[in-house]
């Protein structure tokens, strides 16, 4: 399970550098060389968090910054690295809303350090999950077969996401109806959770009939298998 986070920096080497760090630590990168390109990157991917400087062409970090708070996901962390030092920037770029606020020159493993902290508060839901050419990415909320967008209907896709996150794990259908029907599962039939199954798995599976990502486990329930 990753999570992708955006490098927002113009500096080559600088972005270079924090990439190496970050793929080493198990997360998937993007990168942005300016504020006007960094929305597009945005948009596409739907990182869990953004590592940002302040001083970019086209659009400014603290327009970035404001952008994504106040425009478009105001639950997407940011870390601001800035070669501005002063305490009164760090507090404004903290006033801002950032999560995070490093200054250049920087130790990388601090930075990940920071990273790692923040995204244990808020980068639960957003990482991507991936097995045997399947893919789910919470926050965007799509799945890929091979690389092809998958059209899902709600149920299927909260079905799916929750026997993702926890492969192998067998749970019945009382606790899955649990999941897809929280507040009716008193006038849910059993039967309701193998039709989404069924449906599911003509969209997932590469032979329907004879299963291998979502299996049933006699007398227990539905996992889904790595194996």
């Amino acid at each position: 399970m990753k999570q992708t986070i955006l490098v927002v920096e113009d500096d080559p080497m600088i972005r270079q550098l924090v990439r190496i760090y970050l793929e080493k630590a198990g997360y998937d990168v993007v990168e942005a060389a300016d504020g006007e390109v960094a929305k597009t990157v945005f948009l596409d991917t739907h990182p869990c968090l953004v590592i940002l400087d302040l001083m970019l062409p086209k659009v400014s970090g603290e327009a970035f910054c404001h952008w994504v708070q106040n425009d478009v996901s105001d639950d997407v962390s940011i870390i601001m690295l800035s070669a501005k030092a002063r305490t009164k920037d760090k507090i404004d770029g903290l006033k801002m809303g950032a999560d995070g606020y490093v200054t250049k020159p920087f130790d990388p493993e601090e930075l990940i350090a920071q990273v790692e902290a923040v995204l244990r508060r808020t980068g639960q839901f957003c990482q991507k999950i991936t097995y045997d050419g399947l893919s789910i990415m919470p926050r965007k909320g799509q799945v890929l077969l091979y690389d092809k967008p998958l059209d899902l209907t709600k149920h299927e896709f909260t079905l799916l996401y929750h026997l993702m996150q926890a492969p192998d794990v067998v749970f019945s259908r009382e606790a899955l109806m649990g999941q897809l029907y929280p507040h009716e599962e008193s006038i849910v039939m059993d039967r309701t959770i193998d039709a989404h199954i069924k449906k599911l798995r003509s969209k997932i599976e590469d032979i329907p009939a004879e299963p291998k990502r979502i299996v049933t486990v006699r007398g227990m329930g539905y996992k889904y298998a790595t194996h």
